[in-house]
């Protein structure tokens, strides 16, 4: 129900007595100049409306502010080491976190090495990667005895009478 219907039809304001004072027990210190139940009739009514509330707010903060809190640097800097110590904290909390993902990241790596070679090599991967990596070394170890300028020597001319045959036939 708007405010205007409630004075029309006499509706009277049933809060009774528990409204006229406050939650203390006090009474309610609200200026009558601000209590409106109506618009206003034209713009000076409405500007002097608002200067009379700017007025009352102000003189209800001037009452209310008093001197500020004064601490004391040690009580700062006591907040301050506890505001640093629970930092520390969640960074050691997070950096546990880390570190048993990176224990994850490595194990699950390692069976993915491990299953990824079964994969490709069979049964016992390991051992036949290790007999192909000993018969490379022997075979490189082989090839680095060998007379390379004789080898070369002997075998240029056979290879470019190869390619003469080759254009021959063209």
């Amino acid at each position: 129900m708007i405010k205007d219907q409630a004075a029309a039809l006499g509706a009277e304001d049933n809060r009774g007595d528990a409204a006229a004072s406050g939650p203390n027990g006090e009474e309610p210190t609200i200026n009558p100049d601000l209590v409106r139940r109506e618009g206003f009739a034209n713009e000076a009514e409405y500007r002097a409306y608002f200067a009379t509330l700017s007025r009352d707010v102000s003189a209800q903060t001037d009452d209310h502010v008093g001197e500020p809190v004064r601490t004391s640097g040690q009580h700062i800097l006591e907040s301050r080491l506890q505001e640093l110590r629970w930092e520390l904290e969640i960074l050691r909390a997070r950096l546990h976190g880390i570190r048993r993902q990176a224990a994850t990241v490595v194990t699950e790596n390692v069976r993915w090495a491990d299953s990824s070679a079964h994969a490709q090599l069979g049964d016992q991967p390991w051992l036949k990667l290790a007999g192909a990596m000993a018969s490379a070394f022997v075979i490189a170890r082989g090839l680095r005895r060998l007379p390379w300028g004789t080898v070369v020597t002997t075998a240029l001319p056979l290879a470019v009478a190869a390619m003469n045959r080759k254009l021959a036939r063209r």
